[in-house]
């Protein structure tokens, strides 16, 4: 296998990875003010997330490095055509951020409430704005010869992508709140229950819709079959959770998320950024490439690096794995 392909599968997979993490925690900050009903609720929801929320973004961070380190043109083309996306997207994970660290430094509920609002904000609007862009990705975009972007932001809205956005929102929504049902107890975790239910089939239905349509304008056998299995596992997801059995529901939409990103990409490749003006004019992995010298060396950094990182993850879900209680808090 060329390298070419090696690290657009490694990318791909620094993607999903992402999503299924960072879209849980999207889906608690999204929910903090629906389910947290008042302060000891919401610093609960918090909590949930506030071990493992940092090391999630450490997945974009990476996927973003190896982007511009494997494939220089995707990156420059990428950031140059979503430049207000990406901008709005990063602005939020910085308020997003700082919300979740300075929440609690003052006891006091004003405080907390404008840290609150931030947090939803900081969580909806990359959850949109990044299903706004991968549905672009695999609509395409308007490239010249050079894979400039020649469009402009309204060329980016189409129903299409509005429709990715909508979807992307939706299922994270469902996600965080089948997370919730699994880490939290008691009311907390039955209201969590029922939300995803009614979220996961409002989320189902766009789902399907999306995938449907994605794989109509650039699919394969293998995009169709991996784009089934992905919502034939988040049916899966909400009958577990119905019956609450939260582990399995939370395996079952994190499958989903996973099997649907892996669909977008498979219907992509071997472009990364398709041209609607011109087939002749789609970036493909080849063109957008560093140098076989500089991928082997990637190769090798990540070869070391890359299994560290994920037993460092792993044992921090595992060591914050318990349900988290509602505890009365003494706010001024």
């Amino acid at each position: 296998m060329e390298l070419t392909t090696v690290w657009f599968l490694a990318i791909a997979g620094l993607w999903i990875g992402y999503f299924v993490l960072e879209g849980f925690d999207f889906g608690v900050g999204m929910l903090l003010r629906v389910l947290g009903r008042h302060e000891p609720e919401r610093r609960a929801v918090i909590t949930t997330i506030g071990p493992v929320w940092d090391g999630n973004e450490v997945w974009l961070i990476v996927a973003g490095g190896a982007t511009f380190a494997a494939f220089p043109e995707w990156y420059a083309t990428l950031f140059s055509g979503f430049y207000l996306p990406l901008f709005a997207i990063l602005v939020s994970l910085i308020l997003r951020g700082v919300a979740l660290e300075y929440r609690g430094k003052r006891d006091d509920l004003a405080w907390r409430g404008r840290m609150d609002t931030l947090i939803t904000i900081g969580s909806v609007v990359p959850a949109f704005l990044w299903g706004l862009t991968f549905a672009n990705l695999v609509r395409g975009v308007p490239l010249d010869a050079s894979y400039e972007y020649v469009g402009n932001l309204g060329d980016l809205l189409s129903p299409f992508a509005l429709l990715g956005a909508v979807a992307f929102t939706a299922v994270f929504v469902a996600h965080g709140a089948i997370f919730l049902a699994l880490r939290t107890t008691d009311d907390l975790r039955h209201r969590a229950n029922r939300l995803a239910s009614r979220a996961g089939l409002a989320a189902a239905v766009l789902v399907v819709a999306f995938l449907w349509w994605a794989q109509a304008i650039r699919g394969d056998t293998g995009s169709v079959i991996v784009a089934v299995a992905a919502v034939v596992a988040f049916a899966g997801g909400l009958l577990a959770n119905r019956v609450r059995r939260e582990g399995w529901a939370f395996i079952g939409t994190a499958l989903a998320v996973g099997l649907a990103v892996t669909s977008l990409f498979a219907a992509m490749f071997p472009a990364v950024m398709p041209s609607t003006l011109d087939p002749g004019s789609t970036l493909t992995t080849v063109d957008a490439a560093s140098t076989p010298y500089t991928l082997k060396i990637l190769t090798i950094i990540a070869a070391i690096f890359l299994p560290l990182v994920l037993l460092y993850q792993g044992w921090t879900y595992w060591v914050f794995r318990k349900r988290v209680t509602v505890e009365p808090v003494s706010v001024a």
